[in-house]
Formats: C-alpha cells, structure tokens, sequence
C-alpha cells in the first residue's frame, strides 16, 4: 500500500520549518484568543517586574508590594457587578512575575501567565491558575497579548525586559493608538526616577512635558488599588466576550 504523506498542519517537520512560521506566529494569537473567550477572561491588570527579585534580597520589599497588590485588585475585581471583572496578568515567570500570580491565588482568584521560552529555560510559575498558562516563543505575540486585555498596567522595578514592556505600552498610550487608555504606574518611585530621567526626555525635547502625565509614581499597594479604582474604565455591566483594545483606524485630532 502506498505511503500517504501526513496533512501538511498535522507535519511536525513542516510547521517547524521557515516556511511554517506564518503560521506559528497565528498559533500564537488564535490559541490564547480562544482559552480567554473560553475562560470568559474579560480584563487585565497587568504587573511588570523583575524576574530576579527574591524575598530577603535587593528588590524583596517589592516582591511583597506586588503580592499584596495582586490580592487587592483580585478582591476588588471578584467583588464587581459580574464577579471577577479583573484579573491579574503576569509574565509568567519567578520574581515580580510570581508575586503576583501568587498574591491573586492568596485572593482566591484566577491569574495569567503569559511565560515565554527563553534559553535558561524560564518556567511558568506554580500560582498561575492551569488552563490560564501559556508559553510563548515569539516576544511581539507575547506583548500583543499584553496589551489587548489590559486595562491597566503596574511596572515594578526590572531590568531590560521590564522596560521593553514598559515603554510599548507607553508608546501606544502617547501615539494613542488604543480605542481606550490603559493607566500606567510606576510601583517604586526612588528606583524609577534613578533609573529614568524622565525630565531630561522633556528637556532634551524628545518628549512633551503633557507625556508625563502618560504615568503615575506610588509607592504603597493601598495607594496604588486607589488609583487604579479612579482610572480603570468598564463597563457597566461584564461583557461576554473579552474586551480587547483595537487600534484606532484613522487619525486623532
């Protein structure tokens, strides 16, 4: 009996291949898009920081403000007209990245993990709830996923990832790229305002001084759950499908 080929999508080699990456990149998009329609996921806080933050070391102060933060935006979002209006989102990985899967499942609640395979092999986190897991190889699919959930982001301190993710979502606030604005805050004001000078941006006129107001400094869990309360725009009533963020289609006057 003659051979018959295997379909060219169930063809490991093929779908591996330079020629199949089109295709892997989709993946990369379809996949998660299902799960969150699925899962009824419908809105992200999303926590940036350091992979490399460990209780008891340099950055061990911020490991427990992001645990504690997690806690407080996941009781407040199971707490909404619908239940669970909120979830906390993460990287996926250790540090900054497992505080807050951690703190959400102190709350009770759900969390994502959008973890990305790297060359040390970075592993999802055991506090990221299973079927909200995901693994990623391209970094742009990853960050797309981000930001079209996001309804506000927290950037703790990080290292070159954390601001590559930072400033996209800055980049897309000050071009207003977004049919909604995504409240950024800075958790750690003393490391931020050492490790950027956002003034200079402004006095070397490569900013607007208007861009400042892009984001927010705090310092304290409490603090920052009230300002996220103040700036975080739903809608009146949980949507079912996902609310994703859609890039405008013509020019903003």
């Amino acid at each position: 009996m003659a051979h018959s080929p295997p379909l060219s999508y169930h063809d490991p080699k093929f779908i591996d291949s330079d020629e199949g990456r089109p295709i892997r990149i989709v993946s990369e998009y379809l996949a998660p898009l299902r799960t969150f329609s699925e899962c009824r996921v419908t809105a992200t806080v999303v926590f940036f920081g350091s992979s490399r933050a460990r209780t008891g070391g340099v950055l061990g102060s911020y490991v427990e403000a992001a645990t504690e933060l997690a806690r407080l935006v996941t009781d407040w979002g199971r707490g909404l007209p619908g239940g669970e209006r909120l979830m906390v989102c993460s990287g996926g990985g250790p540090g900054i990245m497992e505080a807050a899967n951690r703190g959400a499942s102190l709350a009770g609640g759900r969390s994502i993990g959008l973890n990305i395979g790297l060359p040390e092999e970075q592993r999802p986190n055991p506090f990221i709830t299973p079927e909200l897991s995901f693994e990623f190889h391209y970094f742009f699919m990853r960050k797309l996923w981000f930001a079209h959930l996001a309804h506000a982001l927290v950037a703790f301190p990080g290292g070159f990832g954390t601001l590559d993710e930072l400033f996209e979502i800055l980049t897309l606030a000050q071009t207003r790229k977004l049919d909604r604005s995504i409240p950024v805050l800075l958790y750690g004001s003393a490391y931020w305002k050492e490790v950027i000078n956002f003034e200079a941006l402004v006095r070397h006129g490569t900013i607007e001084e208007a861009d400042l107001d892009l984001f927010s400094f705090v310092d304290e869990p409490q603090a920052a759950l009230a300002l996220l309360k103040r700036r975080i725009q739903l809608t009146p009533e949980a949507p079912v499908a996902p609310c994703f963020a859609k890039s405008r289609t013509s020019a903003v006057s």
